[in-house]
Order: structure tokens, then C-alpha cells, then sequence
């Protein structure tokens, strides 16, 4: 009877002949394909044109104003009008413009601002 020792020394040595065995068979590398001639270049469809005209119609818009905007130049609308302030925000504007030409700052801003949005 053979020993434990002896057994997997011959398992081992077993396995590395069906090992070289099948590494053998692999086959060998291919030569690479011949090069293929570039493709024209395509033509961008209705939806890209579409997106680049209303990106290009849509400068100097941000944030909301821009994706309502977009969406509704991709769907094919009219772009909404633009909102009107309120008469608060109107005199907010105003006074804000006001104080910005008499380059007031700090507190005697404060008081201008006040006062003016009051009246």
C-alpha cells in the first residue's frame, strides 16, 4: 500500500501533466485584423439639431429660467413670457438702483432703503 505522502506526490505530479497537456493546446495568437477605413461622419438628427439651437438661443439663461426655457424649446413651444415683479419688487428695484447710484453703504443704506420702500 502505498503512503499518504506518496499518493499526493503522485496527484500532484498527475496534475501537471494534464496541466502542460492542455496549456499545449491553446492556440496561437492571430495576426490582427487589417485596419478598417474610418466612417464618414454622420449627420446629427432632428433632436441633436434641435438641442443645439436651443442651447444656442438660451445664453445668458440660469438656473429655472434655463430649464423652462429648454423644455419648452425641445417640445416645440413657444418659450413662456417672462414674469412680471410685483409692485413690491418694482420698488425694491427702484430704490435698490437709487441707492447703488449715491454709493451708499452700511448703515446709511439702511435708512435710504427704508424709507424709500415706505414711500
Amino acid at each position: 500500500m502505498l503512503s499518504r505522502t506518496s499518493q499526493l506526490a503522485s496527484a500532484i505530479v498527475l496534475s501537471a501533466s494534464f496541466l502542460g497537456a492542455a496549456y499545449a493546446q491553446t492556440p496561437a495568437a492571430t495576426p490582427p485584423a487589417p485596419a478598417a477605413t474610418p466612417a464618414p461622419a454622420k449627420t446629427p438628427t432632428a433632436q441633436q439639431q434641435r438641442m443645439a439651437d436651443c442651447n444656442k438661443s438660451a445664453e445668458g439663461k440660469k438656473g429655472d429660467d434655463r430649464k423652462t426655457y429648454m423644455s419648452s424649446c425641445l417640445k416645440g413651444e413657444a418659450p413662456a413670457p417672462a414674469k412680471q415683479l410685483t409692485p413690491q419688487q418694482q420698488k425694491m428695484k427702484d430704490c435698490n438702483a437709487k441707492a447703488g447710484e449715491q454709493k451708499l453703504t452700511g448703515d446709511k443704506r439702511k435708512t435710504f432703503m427704508s424709507t424709500c420702500l415706505k414711500g
